[in-house]
C-alpha cells in the first residue's frame, strides 16, 4: 500500500495523475502546506526538506517502507516499480533529461513566477519579468520539442509527459492576464490538450476535494509556506 501525502499544488498532482493512471491503490494523507503541517515531525521524518508531495511505500503485510520524496524521485520510483510509463529502454538517457529538465527549470521557475506575482508583499518588475520570462523561454524549449510529436519522449506517454502536465495546467496563475497563455505555444498547446483529455487527469483533479485545505494567506499561513523569510524563533 501507498500512503500519499497531498496538498493540491502542481507537484502533488504530478503524483495523483501517476497514481490514477496507473490504477494502484493508495491512501490519501491531507498536508495542509497553509496550517504548517508539512513542518511535524513525523512528516519531516519522511521527507527533511517539509515540502509536498511525499510517499511511503510499503511492500506487502510487515514489508519494508520506502520513503520517497520530491516528484520526480516519486515518478521515476513507481514507474520502475511498476514498469509503467517509462518508455524503451533506449529511451531511458532522454526520459531522465527531460524529467530533470522540468524538475530544475519549469517548475521553480514557474514557483517562483507565482510567488512574486501572487504571494509576495511588494511587487517587484524585476522579479516578476525575470520568472515570466523565463517560463516562456522554457515553454519555447517544450514547444520545440513536441513539433511534430505526441509525446515528450520517444513513441509513448511517459512520467516526463505527467511531470510537464503538473505545472502546465497552472499556466494560467503561473501567466496571469494573458487570455491563453500557451497560444504562442501551438506544438505545446496541442500536446496539453491531448493530455489533459486523459480520463486519468479528471480523476487526478478530484483527489484530495473533500478535505477542507486552509485557503486564507493570512500571517500564520505565510509563516508556514515561507519560513525563511522569518528569523528563526528564539531558543
Amino acid at each position: 500500500m501507498i500512503r500519499f501525502y497531498f496538498h493540491p499544488t502542481p507537484n502533488p498532482a504530478k503524483v495523483a495523475l501517476f497514481l490514477e493512471e496507473a490504477g494502484l491503490p493508495y491512501e490519501l494523507v491531507p498536508v495542509d502546506t497553509s496550517k504548517g503541517e508539512q513542518h511535524a515531525p513525523a512528516f519531516r521524518a519522511i521527507n527533511p526538506n517539509g515540502k509536498v508531495p511525499a510517499i511511503v511505500d510499503t511492500e506487502g503485510p510487515g514489508g519494508t517502507e520506502a520513503r520517497v520524496f520530491d516528484s520526480s524521485a516519486i515518478l521515476l520510483h513507481l514507474g520502475d516499480k511498476t514498469g509503467r510509463f517509462v518508455g524503451s529502454p533506449g529511451d531511458r538517457p532522454e526520459l531522465l533529461s527531460w524529467l530533470f529538465f522540468l524538475a530544475s527549470g519549469l517548475g521553480p521557475f514557474s514557483g517562483q513566477a507565482v510567488h512574486f506575482q501572487h504571494a509576495a508583499p511588494e511587487k517587484l518588475p524585476y522579479a516578476i519579468n525575470r520568472y515570466r520570462r523565463e517560463v516562456e523561454r522554457h515553454y519555447r524549449v517544450l514547444d520545440e520539442r513536441l513539433a511534430g510529436r505526441d509525446f515528450l519522449v520517444g513513441e509513448s506517454y511517459t512520467i516526463a509527459d505527467i511531470s510537464a502536465w503538473g505545472w502546465l495546467d497552472r499556466a494560467a496563475r503561473v501567466l496571469p492576464g494573458e487570455t491563453d497563455p500557451l497560444a504562442a505555444f501551438p506544438d505545446l498547446q496541442r500536446w496539453f490538450a491531448r493530455i489533459d483529455a486523459r480520463p486519468a487527469v479528471a480523476r487526478a483533479r478530484a483527489v484530495g476535494k473533500d478535505h477542507a485545505f486552509k485557503k486564507e494567506m493570512d500571517e500564520a499561513a505565510r509563516r508556514a509556506l515561507f519560513p525563511s523569510n522569518y528569523p528563526p524563533a528564539a531558543a
